[in-house]
């Protein structure tokens, strides 16, 4: 506890006084609610659920309200509130070819079996400032000609290519193999697809950016093909043992990435595409995008390839993709250090004591300011 600044436990108090004051801000300025927050600001909602690694919009928006817009912040609460609640088992796989699309694009087909559907995007916006919205009626919105999610079959572009022969296999765990969970166990290495692509999906969005920016760039020679990107609800359902059969416990929203990277092949396999994934809550493609790049990057070992970048260094990766230990790590630093500085304190000045007097031994006539350091001339 910070009891050492002036004040102590009283400073303390008085400062989470002042911040739910700044959080509420001009008191004449109507409050944020909540439903506010997770309707108009979606997409840092969601961002919110996969960095906090709990799907619920309520919470994360709460989450993004106490913290003032703070989104790892918001992301720490929603993660220590997650450790509260009980863990009653585990769901079945999710089925994102049964998902209600709401958008699904593809870079690589024009005509692309089932249809591009743009849905909600930024992608073809002018950003230019719209200062309509600053009114406080923004007026009527216009018409959307279908707002209606597709389920019609939609078969996935990786699918396509493996009809071909031109995919490599999805390369899916034995059955018989145990699935890690990070919420259960800390990370270790070597760290095999299961867990890296857990701690990929509640990683940093900006962090897992920079990686699969410097993969484009060269730093692993990896630039893909955006095999396709699909956005929607599917259903999460959970066998329970006691009936024998799957339980429907409800539906959420995710995005899911699959990049479509070339591999030369080798002497037991021949020329071919392989594949990166990504799958996160909520529309927050650019993450998607990111973490499906830098997991095709982790991939070197498995493909045969070399290792040339840090993208490719699955613990250098995995290690600091976590905003929230990073943060911990990083803010600690503001807490009282006085005794380890008073410690650096005293070692600093017996060194530069024991320099002075090395340096006296050898020339007795030179002159130094003690306090700048800097030399003087006699």
């Amino acid at each position: 506890m910070y009891v050492a600044v002036k004040g102590g436990e009283k400073a303390i108090r008085n400062a989470h006084k002042l911040l739910a004051k700044r959080r509420r801000g001009d008191t004449s300025v109507p409050s944020l609610t909540v439903d506010q927050i997770a309707e108009q600001l979606a997409l840092s909602v969601a961002r919110v659920m996969c960095e906090g690694s709990l799907y619920d919009e309520g919470l994360a928006a709460l989450a993004i309200k106490q913290a003032r817009g703070d989104l790892i912040e918001a992301a720490f609460l929603i993660r220590a509130y997650r450790t509260t609640l009980p863990r009653f088992g585990y769901s079945e796989t999710l089925d994102t070819a049964k998902m209600l699309i709401e958008r699904r694009i593809s870079a690589t087909y024009k005509d692309l079996p089932g249809g591009q559907l743009l849905g909600p995007t930024f992608d073809y916006s002018h950003r230019l400032l719209d200062f309509a919205m600053a009114a406080e009626n923004e007026g009527a919105l216009d018409a959307v000609e279908s707002e209606t999610p597709l389920n019609e079959g939609m078969p996935r572009v990786t699918d396509l290519l493996s009809d071909e022969g031109l995919m490599e296999a999805d390369p899916l765990p034995e059955a018989s193999d145990a699935v890690g969970d990070l919420t259960r166990e800390p990370l270790s290495f070597p760290a095999d697809r299961d867990l890296r692509l857990q701690n990929l999906a509640r990683g940093d969005e900006g962090f897992l950016l920079s990686l699969a920016y410097s993969s484009q760039r060269g730093y692993a020679r990896t630039h893909p093909f955006t095999g396709e990107i699909r956005y929607g609800e599917v259903e999460v359902e959970f066998f329970a043992e006691e009936l024998g059969f799957n339980v429907k416990l409800g539906a959420i929203k995710v995005t899911e990435c699959q990049m479509v990277n070339q591999f030369s092949g080798s002497a037991k396999s021949p020329p071919k595409f392989t594949r990166g994934y990504g799958l996160v809550f909520g529309q927050v493609e650019r993450k998607a995008m990111a973490m499906s790049m830098v997991d095709r990057a982790l991939r070197w070992e498995e493909l045969g390839e070399e290792q040339t970048a840090p993208v490719q260094d699955t613990e250098f990766v995995l290690s600091h993709s976590d905003n929230i230990q990073a943060t911990g790590f990083v803010e600690h630093l503001k807490l009282p250090h006085y005794v380890d500085f008073q410690a650096e304190l005293d070692l600093v000045r017996r060194m530069r004591a024991e320099w002075f007097a090395a340096r006296d031994q050898q020339d007795p006539y030179a002159q130094t300011d003690l306090e700048t350091g800097k030399e003087a001339a006699e």
